[in-house]
């Protein structure tokens, strides 16, 4: 079953995501001008959706009713998989800006579609412009428009969970918005880190966690250790 189905993958599955991929681009920049629309938000959902849909990987959703689709939030997520991002954009009711790395700026047509799309590209090997990145993002965060941030920094090797960061939650508390806990299951067994094809008959989860306010707790470590704890409970759910 495994050599046929990465056979799929090869020979059909990623063809159709690149297919998929360059008309979503392509798409986000000629609707440069309602970039925040929802026509533009309406394909890239789909085509996120897509990517799932052609890995012949089913995922379960839950905690959508927890959010506001109208609300601005700091949503926080486990980081682990190439998978995760997918999920996210294609399951989160609300329109949001990633922060992503700004290698990705380089990617033909995907990084000008990001670019044009607003969302913000880090250099994390330079911490005057990574702070200078989450000024910038903070400027965006109005009108029901979120973000997500995965505060690990990048994608776990093993399947644990890494040490948090700080940036996402200075955010939240600088702009006096909830952070929502996001836990994603099942991604690290479905494509692990440097792995090209996905692993067969993988199946993920996405649970989407309360709002918390972060204004209760006394310091910034106080409320990452809390959210953490949230973002583990839903991983054991």
């Amino acid at each position: 079953m495994k050599p046929l189905y990465i056979v799929y993958q090869f020979l059909i599955g990623w063809p159709l995501i690149i297919v998929a991929t360059l008309f979503t681009a392509i798409f986000t920049i000629i609707c440069f001008p309602w970039k925040n629309g929802k026509a533009p938000r309406t394909i890239q959902v789909l085509w996120s959706r897509s990517i799932l849909w052609f890995l012949l990987v089913p995922i379960k959703v839950t905690g959508q009713e927890n959010v506001n689709p109208n609300q601005s939030y700091v949503f926080v997520a486990n980081h682990q998989s190439f998978l995760d991002v997918f999920a996210m954009y294609g399951w989160l009711p609300n329109n949001f800006k990633w922060l992503m790395k700004k290698e990705i700026r380089k990617v033909p047509f995907v990084g000008t579609a990001c670019k044009v799309a607003g969302h913000i590209f880090v250099d994390r090997s330079n911490p005057r412009a990574a702070l200078q990145s989450m000024e910038y993002i903070k400027k965006e965060l109005v009108d029901g428009i979120s973000t997500v941030i995965f505060p690990e920094g990048t994608r776990t090797k093993t399947g644990e969970m890494g040490r948090f960061k700080q940036g996402a939650f200075k955010i939240a508390m600088d702009l006096n918005l909830p952070v929502v806990p996001i836990s994603l299951k099942g991604f690290h067994k479905a494509m692990p880190s440097r792995q090209l094809f996905v692993n067969p008959k993988s199946k993920v989860a996405l649970h989407i966690g309360e709002p918390i306010d972060l204004s209760q707790f006394a310091d910034i470590n106080e409320a990452m250790t809390y959210v953490r704890e949230k973002v583990e409970e839903g991983l054991k759910a």
